[in-house]
């Protein structure tokens, strides 16, 4: 009886953990399978397989790399095993016997014993190249940067591709060989211990293959202190000051780590030479106590804190000079900040402030806030409860002849807006299934007249021209589950502009639904039954899923880092997402490095990197979903190696159609993390540098710091850009007047004929005159009297006056501001409206309710403040002048 249950236990618990290990293989597969149809439906099946291919080829192989090395160390050693069998004299019959069998097994090198132990090592050794097999795409296939380090001239891809690879190999080189050394060193010594007395006595080849371990291991761990050197390319202990390698690394460490590597293989060798032959003994001494003390200096602090309080910090500029040197060119070089074009600006006064072709340009500065803008379009141009805008964009179009800027936004679906009684499955997956369209409006607005729209409604009304043939947005930065169209669900009209396309999607994005089998296996990936038991899905029907952009891409790409403000344009035929897309690396020697929570991660965690390009542009068809990726930077090398890995799946910008291409812009991310570096790092002389005298800050209002914020139009020195820059203001530390203005843009074109390329052009005000900053001006506005006395009137019950953000654009020789006025319902319905446009230049602020007019006001006002204080001669001709030869003045942007 006891024995049925027994096997009936054994029984069921097999079949248990048949059944476990099947549904784990099955999901496996499930989700391998349907991936594939995913990456297919893109026209992306053959980079999957390459992926796959990658993956496994480089993971197999360092585990059958390191499978060999133990396996045939083990197999080696079992060869020179001769244990005399009078060994197990002493032994019973059954004792003997059965240490006869163990020590037959290592002798024979049992597959049973050495094949397993060798496969567990190796997994648990090659276990961290799994993970790491991105990474080392690029140590075979990324190409020579042509740049060299500062300090010990080796190409920057060393640095970038092959040295993280050589650290880890070399780590767990190491560890494989220390383990072989230990657990043969076992083996031979228990063989040992069993020889009988008078035949204690090592076998050569025993000898021969543990000293060949012992020299390998020590041959790795010096490579491990060579790799050292490069490691003291990265040190931080200099900083606030710099950021590298100083006189004490390179002067004192550097040396040593020689000493270290050259005792210790000495070391090695002579006792190897010492246990075959007697001889040199006192030299295995003599070198093994070089490299302890050598060792020792260089783990120690004491020396280097001598040197440092003694040499260094009497004379920092003058010993670290070249080190701090080293540094600044690094760091320019890895955030591309070399080719940084700055012009010294004098900031002028009185009536050379006023430029004469300022009205030209008024009609580009936006004056309506992303985050007030929303919420106009929410309200008015939401329709249904279940769409959204979750982001305003900022483009430029032409439109009637001339280039304006406009703000934009997708009008997306938003299934978490559905009342409860809606939120079920059909209407999730197959009824409310897509966006529809977009809303613009130029950024220019007056307070006085109604919202002026140049696309609207659900039917895309415009009076400028604009049209989409195929407005459905299916894919988007909406949270959006999956979706099956075409189905065969009855929608009753509801004016369809908007839901039309669940039962006539055309897209070629999504996978095909073709059949039962398909249809199991999705249901199974969604883990959801009612997708497979519905009626309503055909033949025809589509699995659309990873609708949200950045989560698509990062699927595609993991390796790229996604901006955090993808946008969308809108063309004839579809309305299309940008995505800027970076290339980054903590490995750049001598640079500093940098934190940013890039978009795509869940905890939108801080990454640590100390180079970074915005090589890529990735576009995403907005209705089915299709992806490609543009090199936009040829430079970069680690573009360049996935490019050679991954042939086919980038593209060049020229294949770009000109209607996207000409939308392309400087991402605000990455102009962001250069300013914050340059803002340190544009002191290239050393002794500027040591002395932080003219480091920048971000510019404040309300202790906020001001992002940078796009505008159309040409400054002077950047007539080679696009009109559409980015701006981003900054004063010193600690100080609230202006240093400096960046300006980022796309170039027209340059003189290697690409088709996209940027630059960055730096304002630099002189400090002979000062210049306020924003929250100087937003100071001055709040002390105005007149200002002060309308904003009371309005900040009333039932109303809330906000003021916008603050734009600031050099006119002329002088420094315009602009701020926007809103008044916000205080009820649940909240419309913002324009209300007034503040300027100010030159102390003198001015409120109207255009710009137009605002400009108007202003300039009289600043010709009245200049008569007060420079007063006309009382008799010209007393005064023998000779005029002054006409100046030529630039429209727009500083004179030097």
């Amino acid at each position: 009886m006891r024995n049925w249950k027994r096997l009936l236990t054994i029984t069921a618990m097999t079949l248990a953990v048949l059944v476990a290990l099947v549904l784990a293989l099955g999901i496996s597969l499930t989700n391998f399978l349907v991936d594939f149809w995913w990456f297919s439906s893109l026209e992306y099946g053959s980079y999957f397989w390459l992926r796959v291919l990658y993956r496994y080829i480089f993971s197999g192989g360092v585990t059958i790399f390191f499978f060999l090395i133990f396996f045939l160390n083990f197999w080696a050693a079992s060869r020179y095993l001769g244990v005399d069998q009078s060994a197990f004299s002493s032994l019973g019959q059954e004792s003997g016997r059965q240490y006869r069998k163990l020590l037959q097994m290592f002798q024979t090198g049992s597959m049973s014993v050495y094949i397993p132990v060798s496969l567990i090592l190796a997994v648990w050794v090659a276990s961290p190249f799994y993970q790491q097999w991105e990474s080392a795409l690029l140590f075979f296939f990324g190409p020579d940067s042509g740049v060299q380090d500062p300090v010990y001239r080796e190409d920057i891809s060393f640095y970038l591709f092959r040295l993280p690879i050589f650290e880890l190999v070399q780590k767990k080189m190491l560890i494989t060989s220390s383990v072989l050394v230990l657990g043969i060193a076992l083996l031979y010594w228990l063989e040992h211990q069993l020889l009988p007395v008078e035949k204690r006595t090592w076998p050569r080849g025993a000898k021969n293959h543990l000293s060949g371990l012992v020299l390998v291991t020590a041959l790795i761990e010096a490579w491990g202190f060579i790799l050292d050197r490069h490691d003291l390319l990265y040190t931080s202990v200099h900083e606030p000051s710099f950021f590298g390698p100083g006189f004490v690394e390179l002067r004192y460490l550097l040396p040593l780590i020689w000493f270290v590597v050259v005792s210790l293989i000495a070391a090695t060798g002579s006792g190897i030479l010492w246990a075959h032959t007697g001889k040199g003994l006192k030299s295995t001494i003599g070198f093994a106590l070089v490299f302890v003390v050598a060792l020792g200096l260089r783990q120690s602090s004491f020396l280097p804190n001598l040197l440092d309080r003694f040499l260094v910090k009497p004379n920092p500029v003058k010993i670290e000079k070249d080190f701090m040197e080293n540094n600044i060119k690094a760091t320019l070089k890895a955030y591309d900040l070399e080719q940084i074009k700055t012009i010294p600006v004098t900031a002028a006064v009185g009536p050379e402030m006023i430029a004469p072709d300022v009205r030209q340009h008024l009609h580009n500065i936006p004056v309506w806030d992303p985050e007030y803008l929303d919420d106009v379009y929410q309200q008015l141009q939401g329709i249904r409860p279940y769409y959204s805008f979750t982001d305003v964009d900022v483009a430029r179009y032409q439109i009637n002849g001339q280039t304006e800027q406009v703000n934009l936004a997708a009008r997306e679906i938003n299934i978490d807006k559905l009342p409860d009684a809606a939120r079920n499955w059909e209407n999730l997956h197959m009824r409310y299934t897509h966006g529809f369209g977009a809303v613009i409006t130029p950024a220019a607005q007056n307070g006085d007249t109604p919202m002026q729209w140049f696309l609207r409604d659900l039917n895309l009304q415009s009076d400028v021209g604009f049209k989409v043939e195929k407005p459905d947005i299916y894919y988007g930065t909406e949270k959006l589950d999956y979706a099956i169209v075409p189905n065969r669900l009855n929608i009753p009209d509801i004016s369809s502009f908007d839901m039309d396309s669940s039962q006539n999607y055309s897209g070629k994005g999504g996978v095909q639904i073709s059949s039962l089998f398909r249809k199991l296996l999705i249901a199974l990936y969604f883990r959801d039954e009612k997708l497979f038991f519905s009626v309503n899905i055909d033949g025809n029907s589509k699995a659309l899923f990873r609708r949200n952009i950045v989560d698509r891409i990062k699927t595609l790409t993991p390796y790229l880092e996604l901006d955090h403000d993808p946008y969308i344009v809108v063309t004839p035929t579809r309305v299309y997402w940008v995505q800027d897309a970076y290339t980054t690396s903590s490995w750049y020697p001598v640079s500093h490095d940098s934190r940013f929570a890039f978009a795509g991660y869940q905890n939108e965690e801080d990454k640590r990197f100390n180079y970074i390009r915005n090589s890529v542009k990735v576009v995403v068809d907005a209705f089915d979903g299709t992806a490609d990726y543009y090199v936009v930077d040829a430079s970069d090398p680690i573009i360049l190696g996935y490019q050679n890995a991954y042939p086919g799946l980038f593209k060049d910008v020229a294949e770009m159609p000109p209607l996207l291409r000409e939308q392309l812009r400087y991402p605000r991310d990455i102009f962001q993390l250069q300013m914050n570096i340059y803002a340190k790092y544009h002191q290239t002389d050393p002794a500027l540098f040591y002395q932080q005298a003219e480091t920048w800050d971000f510019a404040k209002v309300e202790d906020k710091p001001v992002r940078p914020y796009y505008i159309t139009m040409i400054m002077d020195g950047a007539e080679e850009m696009q009109n559409f820059i980015l701006l981003n203001p900054m004063t010193p530390i600690g100080r609230n007047n202006l240093s400096m203005l960046g300006i980022a843009g796309s170039l027209k074109s340059d003189n290697a004929g690409r088709p996209y390329s940027k630059q960055i052009v730096v304002y630099k005000f002189s400090r002979d005159v000062q210049v306020d900053g924003p929250s100087q001006v937003s100071a001055l506005i709040d002390q105005d009297p007149e200002i002060a006395r309308q904003f009371a009137l309005w900040d009333q019950k039932g109303s809330h006056l906000k003021r916008g953000r603050i734009i600031m654009l050099p006119i002329g020789k002088a420094v315009l501001y602009v701020q926007p006025v809103y008044i916000v319902s205080t009820g649940n319905t909240k419309i913002p409206e324009l209300a007034r446009v503040i300027l100010s230049m030159g102390n003198v602020d001015v409120m109207d309710t255009s710009l137009e007019k605002a400009w108007e006001k202003l300039e009289e006002r600043l010709r009245e403040s200049n008569l007060v204080l420079h007063p006309e001669p009382a008799a010209p001709s007393e005064i023998e002048t000779t005029p002054p030869p006409e100046e030529k003045r630039p429209s727009v942007g500083p004179m030097q």
